[in-house]
């Protein structure tokens, strides 16, 4: 079992390269892959988010990539001539306009100005950056899996020792069942001896008003699907993969409780129902944060 919420960090230094990518993970009933890296790998997203599609199924996930290139290369300048036909024009003017000036104007200190020349910044990360990348991306990914794992363990403990205490309350359920029918009719008889005094009811009237109110508030159907849910939440999550299939079986826990509340017509079985729900409705929580 994976929890949903987890962070995983990659690093990668070599040959002057450091890259290094951060996963953080928290629950999300679909995949939603949101990157944020430095312009030179806006190109290669769907790379980023194809690794996550590979280890993650549910979640959001938020990935941070920081880079920093040290390797010694050669630059490229270009000259912005607009630029420099601006100063060279303003130069000649001025000259025209303050003839005894001293004309210092040259290649040299055109040079000098700003934003006549720039270095050419590279657009788009070369392959050894690209390498670099998938490596700290692998391996943040790998981590956030341990973290994710160890969390989904944690999750996994707390849900099957709520499921012991949901099959411990079925039990109780089970036990009380048979005997509200046997205490519907007496009371029946104790109210009906009292509304005719001393004339005896009749008993096989009684019989039968009991027997319809068993009919209805027969709760045998929903204690076996219940039991049924139990053994199949326990082997569910033995799986890798059980987000889904907890989250449908929950609900199936949820629909057989309230039938069981519904159909009682007993204060105990009601109050079991009622402490039933609400170790349901606990595992219901956990399970959103599970894949």
């Amino acid at each position: 079992m994976l929890s949903m919420t987890g962070f995983g960090r990659g690093e990668y230094k070599e040959d002057g390269i450091e890259l290094n990518v951060e996963i953080k993970t928290v629950n999300n009933r679909y995949l939603d892959v949101s990157v944020k890296c430095p312009r030179i790998f806006i190109a290669f997203e769907d790379i980023i988010r194809s690794a996550v599609r590979k280890k993650l199924t549910r979640g959001h996930a938020d990935v941070y990539v920081g880079f920093s290139d040290k390797r010694e290369k050669a630059k490229t300048l270009y000259i912005d001539e607009g630029t420099a036909d601006a100063y060279a024009r303003a130069a000649r003017r001025i000259k025209e306009l303050f003839p005894d000036a001293e004309n210092d104007f040259s290649v040299t200190s055109i040079l000098r100005y700003p934003d006549v020349i720039k270095a050419e910044e590279t657009s788009s990360a070369d392959e050894e950056c690209v390498e670099a990348l998938k490596n700290a991306l692998n391996s943040a990914l790998d981590n956030l899996n341990v973290m994710r794992k160890t969390e989904g363990e944690k999750l996994a403990e707390d849900m099957l020792s709520r499921m012991d205490t949901i099959e411990k309350l079925v039990g109780e359920v089970g036990v009380r069942a048979p005997l509200v029918a046997e205490s519907y009719l007496a009371k029946l008889e104790a109210k009906m001896k009292k509304l005719l005094e001393d004339t005896e009811p009749d008993e096989s009237r009684l019989l039968t008003e009991a027997a319809l109110f068993a009919d209805r508030s027969n709760i045998d159907e929903e204690l076996t699907r219940l039991k049924s849910h139990i053994s199949q939440f326990r082997e569910i999550c033995r799986e890798k993969l059980v987000g889904r299939k907890l989250d449908f079986l929950v609900q199936e826990f949820n629909r057989e409780t309230n039938t069981i509340c519904s159909k009682s017509n007993d204060l105990e079985i009601t109050r079991l129902g009622l402490a039933l729900k609400n170790e349901i409705e606990k595992i219901r929580e956990q399970v959103q944060n599970v894949e």
